[in-house]
């Protein structure tokens, strides 16, 4: 009786620490689910976050209140295909010759064989995808888009992407799911040229009487769904998007992907294509925020963030989940088409107070907002940490235990989760060819050649042909080039700058 009575007791511990073991996960003990909202043209005051007063964005706000709002978070780039390049590899862009605003018929621009953000998560068991834009370049030289389609970003770590072929404004106008052109049928191929229109095919050029938006400069080549666009396109209309649809298609498969993968963690790049230009909101959101369809977008995109937040909470994700959002680079108003966003802005200043936008080496084109949320790990504030999206590579290896092997990114996880007030000490930053130096507070604009003001969209580009010094501490506005009262300060900040590029 005494050895069945022992031999019970043994079988019920076995049992209970079986049980013990097998329990699910818990999620305040899973890996975390890592989702990067990246706006695209959105300007660091353009939220009401940030201080627009003449727009509300409740939803993306909610980011900030209950995260971590960066007053020092940067692209690394003041335009789309060198910031992206750089979030997705870890790499300043301004070492790849490459890096730099894409047309719509580019090559590949990552090489597959180097490490990427998604490439390293994935080695850390996540499910990694990018649903929207990628504006990375697609296939090799000679692509035939009614093919497979690679390499794209299933080679350099996604296992799912459905992503625009191009941009909004460029064709092909159509998506591409793993490769392969959606929705393209057989019976009418597509092709695409950038050099010369197909015969009989209409153009914003030569037809502006088809067109429903029509182009301020440049953008009157191939006309789709009343909007020429740059580049020529011919057939493959069974795939064609509808502009106003997208942000609700784009939205529609995010939340389809979270629900898919919400027993593991998984890495969304949910990849946004506004207030990019054409802006073209759904019938739903057009005239609400009576600053023409750039204002209306905006609000779009407030709509879609809290759409995505409150599928998060009802899968009971949100305290497992990490949400970054960010853009691209600064704001433009007239970028290349009439559509109000310069007649009605009113009081809305789209850089709050920081000088210049997209496509300047001033402060407005690379400094945009920046906030992470993960509930229950991070307190919620205000940091003033310089952070920047080249380093999330670095940052999420660390987080994920993967060894970081991309060239430029730093790890700044303690900043991004709030554990630290000292993020990165500098910054080697890009607009239209040209680098300029941040270290701390300050910032070192090189002389170089070329305009001082870019005309078409009436921003000022930071060029000129002597060195400009500023710090942004005392004037964030970059009022007052301190170049001459401060040599030392800028001898310094020259050495700094030419020991970090030569390396």
């Amino acid at each position: 009786m005494k050895n069945f009575i022992n031999q019970l007791i043994l079988l019920l511990f076995a049992i209970a620490i079986f049980s013990s073991c097998s329990e699910p996960e818990s999620q305040s003990t899973k890996t975390p689910n890592i989702i990067i909202i990246y706006a695209d043209d959105l300007g660091f005051g353009d939220l009401s976050s940030y201080g627009a007063t003449e727009i509300s964005t409740a939803n993306i706000d909610r980011i900030a209140k209950e995260g971590i709002k960066f007053t020092n978070g940067y692209a690394s780039s003041a335009t789309c295909t060198p910031s992206r390049y750089a979030l997705l590899t870890g790499e300043y862009p301004w070492r790849n010759t490459r890096a730099k605003i894409l047309p719509g018929d580019a090559p590949l621009l990552i090489d597959p064989s180097k490490p990427t953000l998604p490439s390293i998560l994935k080695k850390a068991n996540y499910a990694t995808a990018i649903i929207g834009k990628w504006h990375l370049g697609l296939g090799g030289k000679n692509r035939d888009w009614n093919e497979e389609i690679t390499p794209g970003p299933n080679e350099i770590g996604f296992d799912y992407s459905y992503i625009m072929a191009s941009t909004n404004d460029r064709v092909p106008s159509v998506y591409v799911e793993n490769n392969k052109v959606a929705g393209l049928s057989a019976n009418d191929p597509l092709e695409v040229n950038y050099k010369e229109n197909f015969s009989g095919e209409p153009t914003g050029r030569d037809n502006p009487e088809l067109l429903k938006m029509h182009p301020s400069n440049g953008h009157d080549m191939s006309i789709h769904n009343g909007i020429s666009r740059i580049g020529f396109m011919r057939g493959g209309k069974s795939a064609l998007w509808v502009d106003e649809d997208m942000a609700d298609n784009l939205l529609n498969r995010s939340l389809n992907y979270i629900k898919d993968n919400k027993e593991k963690p998984f890495f969304l790049f949910y990849s946004l294509h506004q207030p990019h230009v054409p802006r073209t909101p759904h019938p739903r959101f057009a005239g609400t925020s009576g600053m023409g369809p750039r204002g209306d977008v905006i609000l779009e995109i407030d709509y879609a963030v809290g759409e995505l937040l409150d599928l998060l909470d009802s899968l009971a994700l949100t305290e497992n989940t990490i949400v970054v959002f960010s853009s691209d680079n600064g704001p433009v108003l007239d970028d290349g088409y009439q559509d109000d966003a310069v007649t009605k802005i009113g009081n809305h200043t789209p850089a709050g107070i920081l000088r210049g936008g997209k496509y300047s080496l001033f402060d407005a084109g690379t400094h945009v907002p920046f906030m992470v949320r993960w509930p229950g790990t991070i307190t919620a504030g205000t940091s003033d940490a310089l952070v920047c999206q080249i380093d999330f590579a670095a940052s999420f290896a660390a987080l994920t235990n993967q060894k970081n092997t991309t060239p430029d990114s730093e790890n700044v996880l303690d900043a991004l989760l709030g554990k630290s007030a000292t993020g990165r000490k500098n910054l080697v930053l890009e607009a239209i060819g040209s680098t300029f130096y941040r270290e701390e507070q300050w910032v070192m604009i090189p002389p170089s050649k070329g305009t001082a003001l870019i005309k078409s969209v009436n921003i000022e580009t930071g060029k000129a042909a002597e060195y400009q010094l500023y710090n942004l501490a005392e004037d964030p506005s970059q009022q007052n080039n301190l170049s001459k009262k401060e040599p030392e300060k800028l001898q310094q900040m020259i050495t700094d700058y030419e020991a970090f590029i030569s390396i």
